[in-house]
């Protein structure tokens, strides 16, 4: 008997999928509010997330701007855990300044660690930021059959772990999440 291959292991996940996007700043939550789309909160990393979900022929669920405060960013998720997404992104909050508090928020709400999206995102990182890699703290996880992805506040983050990592997985994650 051969081991399946990772084509194998990936058959049947090759399909549309809802993600539900939250991203974490202060500062346009102090100006924008409740802002109900990244384009009325002139949010280029929720944009391009958006974009790039939709462009994967994935689905946008749900979208929410929230401060950076532990309450509200748990708040953001569990109306993501009450929705149909698939997958959870958060953008912001990832960094080591004494506002960023998304880790420390969300992954104690983890049931199970998703170690290696963390390590491979700064591996992919070297090549736009070099060293620098040690100042994000980007990790996943999953809560209640859904995962979740805990992403830096750049554009340019959220553009590599989309396209670098999360589209190509979604259906794999989404599969094993549910098992």
């Amino acid at each position: 008997m051969t081991s399946p291959t990772v084509k194998d292991h990936k058959k049947d996940t090759a399909r549309s999928y809802s993600f539900y996007l939250i991203t974490i700043s202060s500062s346009r939550y102090e100006e924008y509010g409740k802002a109900a789309s990244p384009e009325i909160a002139g949010d280029l990393s929720g944009k391009v997330m958006c974009d790039l979900v939709l462009a994967g022929g994935h689905y946008v669920s749900g979208y929410e701007l929230v401060p950076d405060e532990s309450s509200m960013i748990k708040g953001a998720v569990h109306h993501a855990l009450e929705s149909d997404a698939d997958i959870i992104v958060t953008s912001g909050g990832t960094g080591l300044a004494s506002k960023d508090v998304t880790i420390e928020s969300l992954a104690p709400l983890f049931e199970k660690e998703l170690p290696g999206f963390g390590e491979l995102f700064r591996y992919k990182s070297i090549d736009q930021i070099g060293t620098s890699v040690i100042l994000t703290r980007a990790c996943a996880g999953l809560l209640k059959g859904r995962v979740i992805f805990c992403l830096p506040g750049s554009p340019s983050a959220v553009e590599l772990a989309f396209d670098g990592i999360i589209l190509p997985e979604a259906g794999h994650l989404v599969k094993h999440a549910r098992q």
